[in-house]
């Protein structure tokens, strides 16, 4: 915990502790469980209700919210009653006692899920989630045009690696000609029949997965939108995101098969129409916000003093960013 500045302290802090109903005198042990590009989380077993429970530490916003870990707990809020997401139980977001947001939400079990055995348990957890009913009072964003949005979000990312001297030439060349051809269907969808809380990330190591006979989840919501179910799917099955954590790129028979386990569970709760073309759609958009994720993660990993470093993650954005993967997306894309 000293790795992080001020942690120490806050966990002493008698707002921290009342909050959780915690004893004031700190008997709990916190051990890091798992970092990201923006959050570190912390395991620790509750000394009263003998819960295992995950301190997460929140270190920037993709999103650029001033309020980057409430706007999170929020969202699990909404989706609590999916059973897929996990239970949020303290929030602190206005950083007056440590420079950083904090949440605490209950620890779920499961290992990452396997593309190649567990497809079909991703799409009965996706079901649920998106079937969960949002009201028009919620704190969600709203993208009013989600492919311009997301190519928006694209420019801004791909801008930090093509203005940089770090970057590639022929790379950016490339990389701009995708996004060019991106623009050119940024008009292309209709607003959806039914909109719900997405998750906008669904890579392999944020599903838990338990089996049929237990519970799988959905975790880290840390970048929900009030959109198309369609977004969630374009995402999960994109090359971009498979790749990530595996070295993993569906086929389109595996493809059609969760799409096909997905319509079965979902079109009996929410209006389906559509779907499949719109997630189609979404794939191609997806691998463009992949790829300049990478470029612009690329240049943040030649700071030398950047806070989470992550090798794994250093190796991935060399070969997202390899000319044979971009020529790969190009097809894709084109």
């Amino acid at each position: 915990m000293n790795q992080v500045q001020g942690l120490t302290d806050y966990i002493r802090w008698s707002g921290y502790r009342e909050g959780l109903g915690l004893p004031e005198k700190v008997t709990e042990e916190y051990r890091m469980l798992a970092q990201g590009e923006y959050n570190r989380n912390y395991l620790f077993l509750h000394p009263v209700t003998g819960k295992k429970l995950i301190l997460r530490v929140n270190f920037g916003s993709q999103m650029h919210l001033e309020d980057q870990i409430g706007y999170e707990y929020k969202a699990l809020e909404l989706l609590k009653s999916s059973e897929r997401t996990p239970k949020p139980l303290y929030v602190d977001g206005t950083k007056e006692h440590i420079p950083y947001g904090i949440m605490v939400m209950e620890y779920l079990p499961g290992h990452a899920l396997d593309y190649e055995r567990e497809l079909y348990y991703a799409a009965d957890c996706l079901a649920d989630i998106h079937s969960v009913p949002i009201a028009g009072d919620h704190s969600l964003i709203v993208p009013d045009n989600p492919l311009k949005a997301i190519l928006e979000e694209c420019e801004e990312m791909f801008l930090k690696y093509e203005e940089s001297d770090l970057g590639d030439r022929e790379k950016k060349k490339k990389i701009r000609r995708l996004l060019k051809k991106g623009w050119e269907r940024a008009d292309s969808l209709e607003r959806p029949a039914y909109r719900c809380c997405i998750n906008t990330e669904l890579n392999s190591t944020n599903f838990l997965i338990n089996g049929e006979k237990e519970g799988n989840y959905l975790i880290d919501w840390e970048k929900p939108l009030y959109g198309d179910p369609a977004q969630d799917l374009g995402h999960f099955l994109a090359p971009t995101t498979t790749f990530w954590k595996t070295d993993v790129i569906l086929e389109k028979e595996q493809m059609e098969n969760f799409m096909k386990v997905y319509l079965e569970k979902a079109a009996e709760r929410f209006d389906t129409t559509g779907l499949k073309e719109r997630t189609r759609a979404y794939i191609p958009v997806t691998c463009l916000r992949g790829i300049t994720w990478c470029a612009m993660a690329w240049v943040e990993y030649q700071k030398p003093d950047k806070e989470i470093f992550n090798e794994s993650t250093a190796r991935k954005l060399e070969a997202y960013l390899s000319h044979g993967f971009l020529d790969r997306i190009g097809e894709i894309v084109d």
